[in-house]
């Protein structure tokens, strides 16, 4: 069981219902603005959520008929730039960006977190997702996906992830930590036998070379991994180091879903078991029936009921608290929640619900919370070059870093 509950808030746009921005405490008008998202991530920050999650994707929004959505938000910013320009002003919070491996090199994918990695001093992670749809496809003419994505193109995307995933953790162990060693008299910068190739021909993607970033604080930022179903956690359990299951989704429990990923760990032979974090959609109210009323009030701006691959929750903090506790019980490291609401439901997780969860000795206190690397206050252990045998955990300096 796990000593402490993990706390990540997910991001997505104005909220994860699709009339969030319609809400009258929206901060619509701002979704393309950088200090919307610092202004949101330092609080989270400061009041001691251990990471935000960023959603991403190559479509512009969600679609309806076959093209785009226009009562939903449209347009959005890039998941991992945003990550990157919140980092200076945070200090403790493990930055999570969103970034599909179907379309982009996995060069750019290792070189690009590696970065954040180095200028949040530590704190990224990376929550890898595919793109199965026919509009992302043709946004880069490289390859052609049907209209629906069928078992067989899912089953493919997935295999080329696994790659993705194998040829991202090779790049990101080409570099020895002390492949640097800026040797003035000899006049070498670099040790040239601490940088190794990353070899790799598969049937996807294909990399010959190494990274051209060092290796950064954590050797390997986690990689976060949303199995929403049986196929979806195969993979999780193949590449992730934090898995995400969706509670309710098609009617499947908690019991279960956190069974099936312990099983698929024993199938792959893994040493150890991975924290798994319960996703859960939420909007938190001052009582059970003013959440079901705002709830309500924001499916009838929709025109249809919110519907989720998780459970949706229309809740308070003391009920979500119970919840919380009741998964711990099961051998949950913690939950992820899917704000319906931006700033109001990510405000009321960073000021009510972190403060209810220490009171129910749930977390420590945001006052004993040590500054560490995102995979030590994960709970995950530090990351072993292939080519080294030994790596140390960082306690993370907070120099350069700006509150």
């Amino acid at each position: 069981m796990p000593d402490r509950i993990t706390l990540v808030t997910a991001l997505q746009g104005a909220g994860w219902h699709p009339a969030a921005w319609r809400a009258a405490d929206s901060d619509a008008e701002r979704l393309t603005s950088l200090r919307h998202w610092r202004d949101i991530v330092v609080e989270q920050d400061r009041l001691g959520v251990d990471a935000v999650t960023i959603e991403d994707s190559f479509t512009a929004g969600p679609e309806r008929d076959g093209d785009l959505d226009t009562t939903t938000v449209i347009g959005r910013l890039d998941a991992l730039l945003i990550a990157a320009a919140v980092a200076p002003a945070t200090r403790q919070i493990g930055l999570v960006p969103t970034v599909s491996v179907t379309h982009t090199e996995p060069f750019h994918v290792a070189t690009s977190l590696q970065t954040l990695d180095h200028v949040s001093l530590g704190r990224a992670g990376w929550r890898l997702q595919v793109s199965p749809t026919a509009r992302e496809a043709a946004l880069f003419g490289r390859r052609t996906l049907p209209a629906t994505p069928d078992d067989a193109t899912v089953a493919e995307l997935f295999a080329e992830a696994r790659e993705v995933a194998e040829v991202v953790d090779r790049l990101w162990d080409s570099w020895d930590d002390d492949a640097i060693i800026r040797d003035v008299t000899t006049g070498r910068f670099i040790d040239r036998d601490r940088i190794h190739n990353a070899e790799f021909v598969g049937e996807h993607v294909s990399v010959h070379g190494a990274s051209i970033v060092p290796r950064s604080p954590q050797g390997r930022p986690p990689v976060f991994s949303l199995a929403h179903r049986s196929d979806a956690a195969a993979l999780a359990v193949d590449v992730a180091d934090v898995v995400l299951v969706t509670p309710g989704f098609d009617g499947r429990e908690d019991r279960e879903l956190l069974a099936e990923v312990r099983h698929l760990e024993q199938v792959a032979g893994s040493t150890a078991p991975r924290p798994v974090l319960a996703d859960l959609a939420v909007l938190i109210g001052s009582s059970s029936a003013a959440a079901a009323d705002e709830l309500a009030a924001l499916d009838d701006l929709a025109g249809t009921p919110y519907v989720s691959d998780t459970s949706v929750l229309a809740t308070t903090v003391p009920d979500l608290v119970s919840r919380i506790a009741g998964l711990r019980e099961l051998g949950y490291a913690g939950v992820r929640l899917r704000p319906l609401r931006i700033p109001t439901d990510s405000t009321a997780i960073a000021r009510q619900l972190v403060p209810a969860l220490v009171t129910a000795g749930l977390r420590a206190d945001v006052a004993s919370r040590p500054a560490v690397d995102l995979r030590t206050r994960l709970g995950i252990a530090p990351a072993v070059s292939r080519h080294s045998t030994v790596r140390t955990s960082r306690t993370l300096s907070t120099e350069g870093v700006s509150a």
